[in-house]
């Protein structure tokens, strides 16, 4: 397979790190490229591999990365909270494409988290070189997110969710009840599949190595967010995104309708394709997952 990796120079703030990343496919074959934003945030990219899926088929090009502190880009454990911003992401995702020759010419997926980057990205910055927009399993806003996280939290048994509260209040999410109590809720609204994806596996091991991301920009749970991205939105500017944009979610999943309906009614150029499971389609429904994708992608303007 035609595939390259390698690290990229990222100087911010007088510093200077690496983000590391893998193209699958030719950058100059005259084919626009895919690039993904994986989730989190504090995941690798790893989970997200099977999009190679769309250059083996149909010969797309496909761009991952491990964002700052993550997976095997540098890792900055000692940093400030107010280090971590949407704004330093952003800035990576713009040295990524200028460094790869493609910031004229691309299509950007965000799963999960990172369609919370990518609908930020293209809503504040609005990149000339952004052909095509896919939102995938996010919130356009924290608040949201929370609230729909806290209902399906609601079709547990009060004494789990009184176990996981009781945690949250003590300051001891990481005791293993907690964090086994968080795979049960994980299995049903994150990951139907059993078992779980060794991809997924890995990926959630590497945010358990090295927790510093997402820990200071969520907080200890999805149900309490406490960290930088506890009043992030975007819902005030989502009129000003004027791409094609493919938005998908789950039934059983923390982007439920209600969470995830801002982007269908503010963004003019919108197509909106839920999935039968849960956060995860590309597992959960792999096959019309990337059918709903490569029609999208390839669509006539």
């Amino acid at each position: 397979m035609d595939e390259s990796t390698g690290f990229i120079d990222f100087s911010y703030a007088g510093e200077t790190y690496q983000t590391w990343y893998k193209v699958v496919g030719n950058l100059k074959s005259g084919i626009r490229p895919l690039v993904t934003l994986h989730g989190g945030p504090g995941m690798s990219h790893v989970y997200m591999i099977s999009h190679t899926e769309l250059f083996v088929k149909h010969g797309i090009p496909v761009v991952f990365y491990d964002q700052l502190g993550i997976g095997a880009s540098t890792h900055l454990p000692n940093k400030s909270p107010d280090f971590w911003t949407v704004g330093l992401f952003m800035d990576e995702l713009d040295n990524v494409l200028d460094n790869l020759g493609i910031a004229g010419d691309f299509d950007l997926l965000g799963h999960s988290w990172g369609g919370m980057l990518a609908a930020d990205y293209a809503s504040s910055r609005h990149p000339p070189g952004l052909h095509r927009l896919v939102i995938s399993s996010a919130p356009p806003s924290i608040s949201l997110w929370e609230q729909s996280m806290h209902q399906l939290l609601e079709g547990f048994p009060e004494d789990f969710r009184e176990m996981l509260h009781k945690h949250e209040r003590q300051g001891t999410t990481s005791d293993k009840e907690y964090q086994d109590g968080m795979q049960v809720f994980y299995a049903r609204h994150t990951c139907t599949t059993k078992p779980w994806p060794q991809e997924l596996i890995d990926s959630f091991a590497t945010m358990e190595e090295d927790p510093t991301v997402y820990q200071t920009m969520i907080g200890p749970s999805e149900f309490y967010t406490i960290g930088t991205l506890r009043t992030w939105t975007t819902v005030d500017r989502l009129h000003t995104i004027n791409r094609p944009t493919l938005l998908t979610n789950g039934v059983a999943e923390g982007a439920q309708d209600f969470c995830v309906m801002p982007f269908f009614e503010k963004i003019p150029r919108i197509k909106w394709v839920k999935f039968a499971e849960s956060h995860i389609p590309f597992f959960e429904d792999k096959e019309r997952y990337f059918q709903v994708l490569v029609d999208f992608l390839t669509a006539e303007d």
